[in-house]
C-alpha cells in the first residue's frame, strides 16, 4: 500500500472514530418519565409564565389575588378546575375549564415505545391557551382562569364517524364583555375547529391584542430521545415561505415573523401539532426552542409557539383549525401540512422521495401487507430501476479486474520508480480503452436516489413498531442482536441486520476491488459500516442487506456467466473513446512539458530527464 492510500485510510478511520465518540456523548437511551420531570425542574422552558402561574396561593388572599391578576380577573382564579373527556375514533381528549386548554391528547391507534398509550401533551397545565397583557400591565395566562362550559350535559362525550360536538367556554367579565372559545370536535378527524371571540374587551385588553399559544412542544414517544430530537423542530409557513426553527445546535433559539400566516407547526419524528388560521390572516408568529441535555445524556427539545392576534376593540372573531396527531403522509397532505414530514433536502432529494419513492413503497405495501416483505420487494424494484446505472459500474469493475494482472506486473517492475509506474499504468488504460473513473459517475448519479430512499425509510410512520421476523420487532428502530453490557466508543450493541449488511458489503467489495493498494478497504469498510449502521432503523438496514445481495448476484453473473464477458483482446479491439478525465490529464501533460516539467502520465527520454535535473540543480539568481 502506498503512502497516499495509507494516509487516506487513516483519515477515514479517524473520522469514524470521531463520529463514534460523538455518538457516545449524545446517542443515549430513552428519557424516562422521571428524567423528563427532573430535567424540567432544573431547566427553564419557554412556556409563557407570569408570577401568577401558581394560583393556589392566591385563593385565600383576595388582596394578593387582585394585585397578581387585577380586579377584573382575580375572581375567576378561585373557580375549581373541571375536566371533561371527549373520545373519538382516533383520540381521547381531556379538556379543562381552566382556559379551555387541552390537558391530555391520547391517540388510540398508536403506542409509545414502551407500549403505553401515546399521549402527546407535555405541559401539566394544558395546551392551546390564550394569553394577554391587561391595561395595568399584568400578564394573564388563561389557564389560570375558570371558564364556564355553556352547553355541557355530561363530563364524557363519545363521537364516531361523522358525529360532531361543539364545546363552548366563556369568560364573561361583565354583561356583554367576554372572551369565548368554541371548539368543534369530529368523530373521524384529527382536526379541531376552534373559534375565539372577544366582545367589548377593549377596557381590559389594550389594542396590542392577544396570543394563542402552544407552550412545550410534543411529548416524546420513541425509545431514543436523541434520534427523536434530531427530527424535532418548529415550522412556520408565512408569506409563501417555509421557515424551520431547530434547536439542535444551541440551547435556545428564537424566531419572529409577521405577515400572512398560513400555519405554525411543532413536530417530533412521527407526531405533530399545527395551528392554521383561517381566512386572510395577518399577524405575528413567535417561536422559541430550547435544547436540554438530560441527566442520562439524552436530549429534550421543547418548542413554544405563539400566534399574535391584533385586537382594536368591539367584536373580534377568528377561526383556527388545529391538527394534533400522527405524521402520516396521506393524512397531513389533506391539510396542506406535508412539509411536517422530513423527506430530505427541499430542492431535489425531497421531490424524489415524495413523488417517487413513497408512492412505490405504498403501492408495494398495498399488494403485500407486511412491511418487511414489502421492503424486500421494494429493494428488488429499486435494483431493477437502477440497473442501467449499476450495470455500467459493474462493467467498469469487470474491466479493471481484467487489467489487474497487468497492473500488478507494472507495479512490480517499477516499484522503485513511482513516476514511471504511474506513467505505464496510464498508458495501459489508454491502450485498452479503460477509464479508471468509469465506475464513479454511475455511483454519483445513484446518490440522490439513495439519499431520498434513506430519508423515506426512516421517516414514514407506517413502519413504526412493525415487526418482521425473529429478532426484528420494530422496523423503525435498531434491531439489537447482541448487547455488550458496556460501551465501546459509544456503541453498546450490534444490530443483526447491520451485521448482515456488513457481511454482504465485504463480499461485494471482494468482487469489485482489484487494486492491491485498496485491499485494506475490503476489510475496513464493512467493519466501520456495521458499527455505524447499527443505530439505523431496521427497515433501512433490511433494504441495504437485500440490495447488496442482489448486487453480489449480479456481479457474479457478469464475471462468470455473462455471454458478453470481454477479454483483454476484446478491449484492445474496441473503439477507443477518450474520457473527460483522460483529456484533462493529457492537457496537464502538455502544459507540464511546455514548462519543462514532467508529471505522471507520459514518459520522457532519459536525456530530457537528465537535462531537466541539471536545469533544476542550477542556483536561482534573482537578478537574472
Amino acid at each position: 500500500m502506498d503512502k497516499k492510500s495509507l494516509y487516506g485510510l487513516l483519515i477515514i478511520f479517524a473520522l469514524v472514530m470521531a463520529w463514534m465518540m460523538w455518538q457516545s456523548s449524545t446517542y443515549k437511551a430513552p428519557l424516562e418519565e422521571t428524567t423528563v420531570a427532573d430535567t424540567a425542574k432544573t431547566v427553564k422552558t419557554p412556556e409563557i409564565k407570569a408570577e401568577n402561574s401558581d394560583v393556589e396561593q392566591y385563593k385565600s388572599d383576595s388582596t394578593l389575588a387582585v394585585r397578581k391578576f387585577g380586579s377584573a380577573f382575580s375572581d375567576f382564579t378561585k373557580i375549581e378546575e373541571k375536566i371533561i373527556t371527549i373520545e373519538t375514533d382516533h383520540y381521547i381528549a381531556k379538556i379543562s375549564n381552566k382556559g379551555s386548554a387541552i390537558k391530555k391528547w391520547t391517540l388510540k391507534d398508536y403506542k409509545k415505545w414502551d407500549k403505553s398509550p401515546a399521549q402527546l401533551i407535555w405541559s401539566k397545565k394544558g395546551e392551546l391557551f390564550v394569553s394577554f397583557v391587561t391595561l395595568d400591565g399584568i400578564l394573564i395566562d388563561s389557564r389560570d382562569l375558570g371558564f364556564n362550559f355553556e352547553n355541557l350535559n355530561s363530563d364524557y362525550i363519545k363521537l364516531s364517524g361523522k358525529d360532531k360536538f361543539t364545546l363552548k367556554a366563556k369568560l364573561e367579565i361583565e354583561p356583554g364583555k367576554f372572551i369565548q372559545k368554541t371548539i368543534v370536535f369530529s368523530g373521524n378527524d384529527y382536526i379541531l375547529n376552534q373559534n375565539i371571540t372577544l366582545q367589548n374587551m377593549e377596557s381590559f385588553i389594550p389594542a396590542r391584542g392577544y396570543n394563542l399559544n402552544w407552550a412545550e412542544g410534543i411529548r416524546y414517544q420513541e425509545h431514543n430521545s436523541v434520534d427523536e430530537s434530531t427530527d424535532a423542530h418548529a415550522i412556520i409557513s408565512a408569506n409563501d415561505l417555509i421557515e424551520e426553527v431547530n434547536a439542535d445546535e444551541v440551547e435556545t433559539i428564537e424566531k419572529k415573523i409577521d405577515g400572512d400566516i398560513t400555519y405554525i407547526a411543532i413536530k417530533t419524528k412521527y407526531f405533530g401539532m399545527a395551528l392554521m388560521p383561517q381566512g386572510n390572516f395577518k399577524g405575528e408568529v413567535q417561536v422559541k426552542g430550547t435544547h436540554i441535555v438530560a441527566k442520562n445524556k439524552g436530549i429534550i427539545e421543547k418548542y413554544y409557539t405563539s400566534l399574535h392576534v391584533p385586537y382594536n376593540g368591539g367584536v373580534l372573531s377568528n377561526d383556527f383549525k388545529v391538527f394534533i396527531g400522527p405524521l402520516k403522509y396521506d393524512l397531513v397532505k389533506n391539510y396542506g401540512l406535508e412539509e411536517m414530514i422530513n423527506l430530505g433536502w427541499r430542492y431535489g432529494i425531497r421531490q424524489i422521495g415524495e413523488y417517487f419513492m413513497l408512492p412505490i413503497l405504498n403501492l408495494t405495501y398495498s399488494i403485500i401487507p407486511n412491511y418487511g416483505l414489502a421492503i424486500i420487494v421494494f429493494s428488488i424494484l429499486m435494483k431493477l430501476l437502477l440497473y442501467p446505472l449499476s450495470i455500467q459500474q459493474m462493467r467498469s469493475a469487470q474491466k479493471m479486474q481484467l487489467l489487474a494482472p497487468l497492473m500488478k506486473d507494472i507495479r512490480e517492475k517499477y516499484k522503485d520508480d513511482q513516476t514511471k509506474q504511474q506513467q505505464e499504468i496510464m498508458k495501459m488504460y489508454s491502450e485498452y480503452g479503460v477509464n479508471p473513473a468509469g465506475g464513479c459517475l454511475p455511483l454519483v448519479l445513484q446518490m440522490p436516489i439513495l439519499f431520498a430512499l434513506w430519508q423515506v425509510l426512516r421517516s414514514v410512520i407506517d413502519m413504526r413498531q412493525q415487526s418482521f421476523i425473529l429478532w426484528i420487532t420494530d422496523l423503525s428502530g435498531p434491531d439489537k442482536i447482541f448487547s455488550f453490557g458496556f460501551e465501546i466508543m459509544g456503541m453498546s450493541f450490534i444490530s443483526g441486520l447491520a451485521l448482515l449488511m456488513g457481511i454482504t458489503m465485504y463480499f461485494q467489495q471482494k468482487l469489485t476491488i482489484t487494486d492491491p493498494n485498496q485491499k485494506a478497504m475490503i476489510y475496513m469498510m464493512p467493519v466501520m459500516f456495521t458499527f455505524m449502521f447499527s443505530y439505523f432503523p431496521a427497515g433501512l438496514n433490511l433494504y441495504y442487506f437485500v440490495f447488496n445481495l442482489l448486487s453480489i448476484g449480479q456481479q457474479i453473473y457478469i464475471n462468470k456467466y455473462s455471454k458478453n464477458r470481454p477479454t483483454l483482446e476484446d478491449l484492445k479491439k474496441m473503439p477507443k473513446k477518450e474520457s473527460w478525465l483522460q483529456k484533462k490529464m493529457a492537457e496537464a501533460q502538455q502544459l507540464a512539458e511546455s514548462q519543462g516539467r514532467t508529471i505522471p502520465g507520459k514518459a520522457k527520454s532519459n536525456d530530457n530527464n537528465t537535462n531537466i535535473k541539471k536545469i533544476n540543480t542550477k542556483p536561482y539568481n534573482k537578478k537574472k
